[in-house]
């Protein structure tokens, strides 16, 4: 046998003992980190974590795996922010489901790519399956189709991206595949809100059109566009000889969780002959709910940014793209003889993306919807609504904390009331540091804010309760440290 053998998983009888030991062994540390805490973050020192994390001698001669894996669990996993514990409810980002998770066993151990299907022969069909299911859920026709992402950064681009050929395509019949960009580039615009999501600028610093081509149209104080203010702008784009190609609709805001009105945006792309393109990362998962109504016209977008690792409860990272049209992806093609021969007769997924070697993330949806459903995944998200404005109604009535804007999906902004601004800054970071909470932090009109995200479906309103009693007490304490 070789001396390499216990470090890989072999096909065969008894190839598989090492990495049954291994995963047997990682799930009891994990189990008895899960189980210990009582806190979301351990609360040793910053300073202290990278001492000893920079202590670890990566070229000392080899542990044994067993070794590793317990000092792993101590040093890492143990002063790792723990996102199922209460108090952790600072960012999009989710308790995974143990589906998922199981998911993500089988997707490590078969490493597979989904870039052509002699690596990921049923990969290949499970995402496409879910992919086909997914464009149903969201009122697509026959003619759609989509692919799976490492996040809403990259969907987001890649959509921007086609849209940008397909508009170039329409006005002079150029291909920015093979001719590089036109002499008019410099005139192209995405219109969005100014709450979109900050990829917007990033896709269009990417794409080589910069910044300056995304024009930010104001938005209503709880955070939708204003679509008055947006015909306006569209029209004064096109007085001043500029060409605006795409329109982005956001359905779920990071800070406000707000969500245009998307009927009226996609009728105005239809008059102004714009791509349509919906960032619902945040709130897609609302297609599963009962308050699915409020996405009405998210079925009319050229292109639908979905994040299963936001309100699907899946590990880091699952996301996927939807087109309506799945023509489009012409703009992303590129062969490789050793990957997607024109003479292929059997599906390779690298035809639409941007990227070659991707994750069998699909897998994790699969097995998420077969073993929870979609209805009790909707309940959650009913759930989760409610259980937010309870808590906007609790933060309403202390005496410290200020309401700064009635949510919108699973977000509470607020702030403690402190003469200095800068002390809701200060007082996020001390809570993180000493293992009390973790917060959000953002900025609304013009003030330090506070934010709660809540995704966690399984805490009761005793738990927020409980989360902003610590809060307050821990700003008391540190006002008097101030006063001494």
């Amino acid at each position: 046998m070789s001396p390499w053998q216990q470090h890989f998983i072999a096909t065969g009888p008894g190839g598989s003992e090492h990495y049954q030991d291994a995963m047997a062994q990682t799930v009891a540390q994990l189990a008895h980190v899960f189980e210990q805490a009582d806190k979301p973050y351990s609360g040793l020192d910053p300073v202290a974590l990278k001492q000893q994390i920079e202590a670890i001698n990566l070229s000392a001669a080899p542990h044994s795996l067993q070794q590793v894996i317990q000092h792993s669990a101590e040093l890492i996993a143990h002063h790792s922010i723990l996102v199922q514990h209460p108090a952790c409810i600072a960012h999009l980002h989710t308790p995974p489901m143990i589906a998922g998770i199981a998911a993500e066993s089988m997707i490590a151990a078969l490493n597979q790519s989904m870039d052509s299907w002699d690596q990921a022969s049923a990969a290949t069909y499970v995402e496409q399956h879910v992919v086909d299911w997914l464009c149903q859920t969201f009122g697509y026709d026959q003619h759609s189709d989509g692919v799976f992402t490492s996040g809403g950064t990259q969907s987001n681009i890649m959509a921007l991206l086609m849209a940008r050929d397909w508009a170039v395509d329409s006005i002079s019949q150029h291909n920015v595949q093979q001719q590089g960009m036109p002499e008019y580039s410099h005139r192209l615009r995405i219109v969005c809100s100014d709450k979109s999501h900050f990829t917007v600028k990033k896709a269009a610093s990417i794409m080589g059109l910069g910044e300056k081509a995304v024009v930010c149209v104001p938005t209503h104080n709880n955070g939708t566009i204003k679509i008055d203010a947006l015909n306006q702008c569209l029209n004064d784009l096109k007085q001043a000889e500029l060409i605006p190609f795409a329109l982005v609709g956001t359905a779920g805001t990071t800070d406000h969780g707000a969500i245009d009105d998307l009927s009226a945006l996609a009728e105005l792309a239809k008059q102004h002959k714009l791509w349509f393109h919906v960032d619902a990362a945040y709130g897609g998962a609302l297609i599963l709910s009962q308050q699915n109504q409020r996405l009405a016209g998210i079925h009319l977008a050229d292109s639908i940014t979905v994040d299963f690792h936001k309100l699907w409860y899946q590990p880091v990272s699952c996301s996927a793209l939807l087109l309506k049209h799945k023509a489009h992806f012409k703009y992303l093609l590129h062969y490789a003889d050793y990957l997607n021969r024109e003479g292929d007769y059997l599906p390779n997924l690298v035809d639409k993306t941007i990227s070659t070697t991707r994750r069998f993330d699909a897998l994790k949806v699969l097995m998420t919807l077969r073993t929870v459903g979609k209805e009790a995944l909707g309940a959650m998200i009913d759930h989760l609504i409610t259980q937010t404005r309870q808590v906007a109604q609790l933060i309403d009535e202390h005496q410290n904390f200020e309401l700064l804007a009635q949510p919108s999906l699973s977000t509470v902004l607020f702030r403690y009331q402190h003469p200095v601004d800068a002390f809701n800054r200060q007082l996020r970071l001390a809570c993180l540091k000493a293992g009390v909470a973790v917060l959000g932090e953002t900025t609304v009109n013009g003030q330090a804010a506070l934010k709660l995200t809540i995704l966690n479906p399984c805490l009761s309103i005793e738990n927020f309760t409980n989360l902003l009693t610590n809060i307050n007490e821990f700003a008391d304490s540190l006002l008097q440290m101030e006063t001494c």
